[in-house]
């Protein structure tokens, strides 16, 4: 039977320790999107069967995402249970879309749709830095106390859609100075392979940066990929979890990161269960 959580990812998906950095890899058939919801619900919901459980220091939300725009998210959290509306209008969560005014242009004229809901219209990696800080800054200083959690989604469409205006460290740079402000920070890069060993052109060495130092600095990584034998009826992936190279030894990331490689289905619900090899 799926889960909402399964049980092999729950020491995976809870909040990470403060100035952690979550890096979660994909490739073309081997989303992460189940991935990033479940980490949502770890911290918008957690163990609580009930979004209205209440807490004096509740963790808070602001997902950045530029691949997908808010009606795919909320459609997809709200299958886990998850009230995306509901959470923001108590000040825990917040949504910039990095999609549909740079890219789609749905929106030429409007850069906030709500008070919580942001779409960026000016590609300029300055702009697009600051309009995140902002809506960090906005979640933290609502009157609700908590633990703010970043989560970015795709950052490396900058680098394909941008051409020679954006690379990789303006935008190590600018992760950098968000992961500052908040508490810690989940990241979702593509790893493909023509993406990163050829490196023969410009976007490849740029994404291969960007995808390297990140992996550098994070203190746990979630790959995924397909299977390396094909396709299976009962068996969308392989997720393989890491521990990074400098964690330091006794650190609450060390005590209950444990690297392995599980198998995963994705099924046609949204439910996903996680299983190990011959299971």
């Amino acid at each position: 039977m799926s889960s909402r959580i399964p049980p092999l990812l729950e020491p995976y998906l809870a909040l990470p320790p403060e100035a952690s950095l979550v890096l979660l890899t994909s490739v073309l058939g081997a989303s992460s999107n189940w991935l990033v919801l479940r980490f949502l619900h770890s911290a918008l919901i957690g163990s609580d069967t009930s979004p209205d459980a209440a807490s004096d220091n509740e963790p808070k939300v602001l997902l950045v995402s530029f691949m997908r725009d808010f009606a795919f998210w909320k459609e997809n959290a709200r299958r886990l249970g998850l009230d995306l509306d509901k959470l923001a209008l108590k000040k825990r969560f917040a949504f910039v879309d990095g999609l549909s005014g740079l890219f789609l242009h749905r929106q030429p004229s409007a850069t906030v749709r709500t008070g919580w809901e942001k779409i960026l219209v000016q590609p300029g990696l300055e702009n697009v830095a600051k309009e995140i800080q902002d809506s960090i800054e906005a979640l933290q200083s609502s009157q609700v106390p908590g633990r703010l959690l970043l989560v970015i989604d795709q950052l490396d469409l900058l680098l394909a859609a941008r051409g020679d205006e954006v690379g990789a460290v303006k935008l190590e740079e600018m992760l950098m100075g968000l992961r500052e402000i908040v508490h810690a920070t989940v990241m979702t890069l593509s790893a493909d392979q023509p993406l990163v060993p050829s490196q023969q052109t410009v976007l490849e060495s740029n994404h291969a940066s960007l995808l390297l130092s990140t992996a550098h600095q994070a203190d746990f990584t979630m790959s995924l990929r397909l299977l390396d034998t094909g396709t299976a009826k009962d068996v969308s992936g392989v997720l393989r979890i890491t521990a990074g190279d400098g964690i330091e030894q006794d650190s609450d990331i060390q005590k209950r990161i444990e690297e392995r490689e599980l198998l995963y289905f994705v099924g046609g619900d949204g439910g996903v269960n996680v299983f190990e090899r011959g299971q």
